[in-house]
């Protein structure tokens, strides 16, 4: 399913993908992620809590509105980190 039809802004995908392209930066996020569960992307205080850290570590302002629609997009996509196929 599309981040669009959760209402979750283009541009701020496309600001997000264009901050992942800097090498650091990626490799920040990756750590910060690191260890990540499947019900860890299953409880809404965590993914809430990712959504935020890894905002600031990307210095991209997520607006509350557009955090609960990711939330809600992450919560209902029941992502497994472990399975990237």
């Amino acid at each position: 399913m599309s981040y669009k039809q959760y209402g979750i802004s283009e541009q701020l995908v496309e600001k997000i993908k264009k901050k992942m392209k800097n090498p650091v930066l990626k490799e920040k996020v990756k750590k910060k992620l690191e260890g990540i569960t499947k019900s860890d992307l299953q409880q809404p205080l965590k993914v809430k809590s990712l959504i935020s850290s890894t905002s600031r570590l990307l210095g991209v302002k997520v607006e509350a509105v557009q955090a609960a629609r990711i939330q809600k997009f992450v919560l209902d996509q029941k992502i497994d980190p472990n399975n990237t196929f």
